[in-house]
């Protein structure tokens, strides 16, 4: 049927020209698309650029250390060799030094730096479990001849073991270390206090508690007694102080260094911060400021596939520890090394053996009676010592003992298995542990 003007009808629909200009809603429906996937290809750059400067700020924070790899090279041949593929020894070494404007603070900056804490951490092969051991600052040891930065060696001589990091730097600590240890340092880590107040304060700080109040004016710290969250500076009081809290020696320092870094490991291996950006970048900034590392450990990405490996680590299988010691034989304000021990305990690190941590410890089988008892003693604390302080003069060495009287030092076990001699059990904690329990 047709109109009488003899035009043919059509089927009215969404095209039809009319006022409602329905034929127009396709062509806005497709600017609308491009409209969208072009703000959304500009958001996708925005956020590639901007996660590329984040990157980029990160990987820069890292301080790559070139001159402790050039000065290992020159004694490859005298250094452990590595005995487990896969398993990886980290030396953590905490400068006190005052270089800079936030470590200036601390004292005057005198252009040397002491290593005031120094760990061994050994990450098993299969990354299922970490130890962090703790090294005495006030151990004597063998320190050998050391190129300084100024390009003079120093003369071999039996200090301190804080003393190499001072004399010549990371590279005589690892020499004097693998020396003591026969265990091979694949890589080493420098943090400053500035460095370690970021990173507290990146995750909301520790808790701690206190059976008592601190006071301790060297560390700048006052605290009252009870439960509490330390943030930055009061953080870093915390793990530095001596004389104010418990009977300040630094053998009880180290336990509560050890104590706080498994705290802090626990707030950083939680998901909380890992699967939270806004919590995970802080972390991260904080992680890479200030932090000299050998070229091994100096890009975020190599930063980040570490501590990829170590996140499935349960927390109870992050154990600290410090090494079996006492008071020096011939200065009890010196430690000497625990044996057999100390050696058991070095043997299962370079075979990648599980170490038995306990509150308890259990001297290893065959030692004497009179072993025992020093252990004992150990076990209660040294008395508080008014030398060898942090920032203190260097005090002078204690006598050096004839070679038949000197500590005797780990054999160089290179090849074939353990001691059968059962090891004993180390008195330690574990990340699962917590301060306050």
């Amino acid at each position: 049927m047709a109109h009488s003007s003899g035009a043919p009808l059509r089927p009215s629909g969404p095209s039809d020209p009319g006022a409602d200009g329905g034929f127009r809603t396709p062509r806005r429906r497709r600017r609308w698309v491009r409209r969208l996937l072009l703000g959304l290809a500009v958001l996708l750059v925005a956020v590639t650029a901007l996660t590329w400067v984040l990157y980029a700020r990160l990987d820069g924070n890292i301080t790559t250390d070139t001159r402790t790899a050039n000065e290992l090279a020159q004694y490859e041949r005298e250094r452990p060799t590595a005995l487990v593929a896969g398993a990886q020894n980290i030396l953590i070494i905490g400068s006190d030094t005052r270089g800079g404007a936030e470590n200036g603070k601390y004292g005057t900056d005198s252009g040397t730096q002491r290593s005031d804490t120094t760990i061994l951490l050994h990450l098993a092969a299969d990354r299922r479990s970490a130890t962090a051991v703790s090294m005495p600052r006030d151990l004597m040891a063998k320190i050998p001849s050391c190129r300084k930065p100024d390009g003079r060696y120093t003369n071999e001589h039996f200090a301190q073991f804080n003393w190499a990091f001072e004399d010549a730097g990371a590279a005589c600590t690892i020499r004097t270390l693998e020396n003591i240890t026969h265990v091979r340092v694949d890589h080493h880590i420098i943090v400053d206090f500035a460095s370690f107040k970021r990173l507290v304060d990146a995750v909301d700080g520790v808790e701690v508690c206190l059976k008592k109040p601190m006071d301790d004016p060297d560390a700048r710290l006052k605290l009252p007694a009870g439960r509490q969250v330390l943030h930055g500076e009061a953080a870093l009081g915390y793990v530095r102080a001596r004389y104010g809290l418990g009977d300040g020696s630094d053998t009880e320092r180290m336990g509560r260094q050890q104590e706080f870094l498994g705290a802090l490991f626990q707030e950083m291996h939680s998901d909380g911060v890992l699967l939270n950006p806004t919590r995970l970048y802080p972390v991260l900034d904080a992680a890479t400021k200030s932090l000299t590392t050998d070229a091994g450990l100096d890009s975020l990405r190599k930063m980040y596939d570490l501590v990829r490996t170590v996140r499935n680590i349960p927390t109870d299988h992050v154990q600290f520890l410090t090494v079996p010691r006492r008071p020096y034989q011939y200065n009890a304000d010196r430690d000497e090394l625990v044996q057999p021990d100390a050696d058991h305990l070095f043997e299962l690190l370079r075979y990648d053996r599980p170490v038995p941590v306990t509150a308890h410890v259990r001297p290893a089988d065959g030692k004497n009676a009179d072993d025992k008892n020093a252990e004992g003693e150990n076990a209660q604390g040294k008395n508080a010592r008014g030398t060898g302080g942090a920032g203190g003069k260097r005090p002078a060495p204690p006598r050096e003992p004839d070679p038949s009287e000197a500590p005797a030092e780990a054999p160089a076990t290179g090849s074939g298995s353990p001691s059968p001699t059962a090891p004993p059990t180390y008195e330690g904690t574990t990340a699962a542990r917590g301060i306050c329990g």
